[in-house]
């Protein structure tokens, strides 16, 4: 009894009467007082949110979040986006639901993802960092934790894959950018860029579509907990000089730039200057990517506040393949204090 019909394919005036995931679900009151819940499902292929105005007490116990639940609803536009208006919510056992329906994965190929991180590695010319970022992604069971894990709980690539993706991507922009400045220490870079991220493994934990921190992930975080990853490994490399060891934790523990965004140390070298800036950029990219992903008309539209961003966004649409329309039906594939998005 999988859903049928995926948040990726809803189009405006549509009836909906299928199954969703909650993920958020929120008791509130109208400006008269009446409660209503403020609603957010989701599938593999997206999430969509909508309020529900009657018998709010009485439906809120059916709508924790990790809660399977039939919705009935006709799909509005509301500011530029698609939204849900909901009729009627009710139970469904997760014994009823095909679960890889429910579970948002990397929308990209993830074994394509892995092959180019291992070039990456290759490609890495100090032996010692080279050896120390195979331990990681090459020895299971640890290269498979790798790809399988999100990079955020919300925000950005919050979803199965996402750190392969996020860290890959990074590393790649690193790798352009390693020949563009003199005196760029590539192979430092690239393995910093690959393991900026290592320690979110042991900070997240993903059921189903629903990510949470850890006991350890929250008292410690992860680039604490990366660097102690990285330390450790590095140990049991014979001769691992002492400096590379520090400037590649320095990487690490100072990728969100500042101490206000959760660094114990601010970037102080070239390469980590370059990496601080590449993984905020990629995050934002990431962000914009999935608020252009929900557009449904052409040209340019005014997004909601974003809050981690502190602004509004003047997006268009993504472009949608050829193959996407044609399978417009078809099961999505799985596979400033300016706030930090990482």
């Amino acid at each position: 009894m999988g859903a049928r019909r995926f948040i990726k394919n809803l189009q405006e005036g549509e009836r909906v009467s299928d199954l969703f995931l909650v993920k958020a679900a929120r008791l509130a009151e109208t400006r008269a007082g009446k409660a209503y819940i403020q609603l957010t499902v989701m599938d593999s292929s997206g999430e969509i949110s909508g309020p529900i105005w009657d018998r709010a007490e009485e439906l809120f116990g059916h709508c924790g979040p990790g809660a399977f639940v039939r919705v009935q609803a006709v799909v509005q536009l509301y500011r530029e986006q698609l939204q849900l208006k909901i009729d009627t919510i009710e139970s469904v056992s997760k014994e009823d639901v095909d679960l890889a329906d429910f579970v948002p994965s990397c929308p990209l190929d993830r074994t394509e993802l892995a092959r180019r991180v291992q070039k990456l590695v290759g490609s890495v010319e100090n032996s010692f960092l080279r050896r120390l970022l195979n331990r990681f992604l090459k020895k299971e069971p640890m290269w498979q934790r790798f790809q399988d894990s999100p990079a955020a709980k919300g925000i950005h690539h919050a979803y199965l894959g996402g750190l392969l993706e996020h860290s890959l991507s990074v590393a790649e922009l690193a790798d352009k950018l390693s020949g563009h400045y003199p005196g760029v220490d590539r192979s430092l870079l690239i393995a910093g860029a690959l393991l900026h991220d290592l320690g979110k493994v042991e900070e997240l934990t993903m059921n189903l579509a629903l990510i949470e921190y850890t006991r350890h992930g929250r008292l410690k975080g992860h680039l604490v907990m990366g660097s102690e990853m990285v330390a450790e490994e590095a140990c049991r490399i014979k001769d691992f000089p002492r400096d590379l060891l520090e400037q590649l934790q320095h990487l690490i523990l100072s990728h969100h730039g500042r101490h206000e965004f959760g660094s114990p140390t601010v970037p102080m070298t070239t390469e980590a200057f370059i990496l601080s800036f590449l993984d905020d950029l990629d995050a934002k990219m990431n962000l914009m990517g999935q608020l252009r992903a929900k557009i449904v008309e052409p040209g340019l539209h005014l997004t909601d506040y974003q809050r981690s961003l502190e602004r509004f966004l003047y997006l268009n649409p993504l472009p949608v393949a050829e193959e996407d329309i044609a399978k417009d039906t078809e099961k999505a594939k799985p596979a400033g204090k300016q706030l930090s998005l990482l």
